[in-house]
């Protein structure tokens, strides 16, 4: 029997039973233990990423989640691809009869870095109002992503695959090339098994035991190690209301550091030294991977405009990014590419005004996107007269 403790009033009080709550600690911490252990070995994340209120309770966004001010774009960058997708609006529904679906991948500048969503590329394309001569209605999606990286575009384009496109617009610049940036972008780190099956399947110049790829452990894997991605899955959630609400899906300054004007005298380009780029050194190879993934579906590679300054070392460099001596060689070797491969390409490279450029040299005004916007509309209109 268990002592009972008699007060000075001698009324007698049950005591306290310690084994109860020892048991139910105990329970509790073994249903914990099981069900972070089953968590680990089922993976649930791209199923809990599918679980959306977007398309649903809110439109789909305009454009993948990126920011990096959560609080005032009502936006954050996440690493879970479905839970993004599933977040866009290309995932409302089924394709509709009469769309000519055309997917835009790139880098920020096509996903629209200091624009709002409907002054982007794709927003002017949309705008324009285009029509094939079959009757069908072009519909762009947005899909560009922060980050230069062609194999950060490839796994965005392998997740895009599944939704139907009758075409593929690829904008790139020679800043996406380099083989030191292909693994760079934290989205990539984050989805290792998919980036080791891309560099396996089209065997990519790049190593799939590379140190920026994750490699979870066990306990990364459980419900405490991935706390962090489980709480931006209901984050993106609860910034719906607000953005639906808003339209605000980033946080634009109202003034910020123009691109630069007067430039270095480094005439290196990624360890790389004049005077010829060589098409080894950048990762065509990604480029090649990307048209032979889309099949039967055609691609439109575009080299995207670029800022040329005119002021101190401009004469050894077109801008903060590029030497002359690369830039023009990598424009070379991207036409070479393009003849000997058969892609269709356009090097839409000084085709916006010089003015119309904000805080580096790829991202443009809403002035400038609607100069682009019309060039790769005809492009598209024509290429799209061209194949069934």
């Amino acid at each position: 029997m268990n002592p009972q403790i008699t007060p000075r009033n001698g009324t007698n009080v049950p005591s306290i039973d310690l084994r109860f709550f020892r048991n139910v600690i105990l329970k509790a911490l073994a249903l914990f233990l099981v069900v972070n252990l089953l968590f680990a070995l089922g993976d649930p994340s791209p199923l809990l990423g599918r679980i959306s209120a977007y398309n649903h309770l809110f439109p789909g966004r305009r454009r993948l989640p990126y920011s990096d001010n959560p609080q005032q774009a009502y936006n954050l960058s996440l690493y879970n691809l479905d839970a993004m997708f599933a977040s866009h609006e290309l995932v409302s529904g089924p394709k509709p009869a009469g769309e000519y679906r055309v997917f835009l991948i790139g880098d920020s500048s096509t996903w629209g870095f200091l624009l709002p969503s409907d002054q982007t590329l794709a927003a002017y394309l949309n705008s324009a109002g285009y029509t094939l001569a079959d009757g069908r209605k072009m519909r762009v999606y947005n899909l560009g992503y922060p980050e230069m990286s062609l194999t950060k575009d490839l796994l965005i384009l392998s997740r895009a695959m599944r939704y139907d496109p009758d075409l593929i617009v690829w904008p790139v610049t020679l800043e996406s090339f380099p083989y030191d940036k292909q693994l760079f972008p934290p989205i990539l780190q984050h989805n290792p098994g998919p980036v080791r099956d891309l560099i396996t399947r089209y065997q990519l110049h790049l190593n799939p035991d590379d140190p920026y790829l994750i490699r979870p452990s066990f306990w990364d894997r459980t419900i405490l190690g991935e706390r962090r991605d489980l709480a931006d899955l209901v984050r993106l959630q609860l910034y719906g209301g607000m953005w639906a609400a808003t339209g605000i899906d980033q946080y634009i300054p109202e003034t910020y550091t123009p691109r630069q004007e007067d430039l270095s005298a480094d005439l290196t380009f990624h360890n790389l030294q004049p005077p010829h780029l060589s098409s080894s050194d950048v990762a065509f190879d990604v480029l090649k991977a990307g048209v032979k993934m889309a099949g039967d579906t055609p691609v439109l590679i575009i080299n995207e405009p670029i800022f040329i300054s005119h002021g101190k070392n401009s004469d050894i460099r077109y801008n903060f990014y590029y030497p002359r001596w690369a830039y023009d060689d990598f424009r070379r070797l991207l036409a070479e590419e393009s003849s000997t491969n058969g892609w269709n390409s356009l090097d839409l490279w000084d085709a916006v005004d010089n003015t119309e450029f904000t805080n580096s040299a790829v991202h443009l005004t809403p002035k400038g996107t609607a100069q682009f916007a019309h060039q790769v509309g005809q492009a598209v209109l024509q290429l799209a007269g061209t194949v069934k």
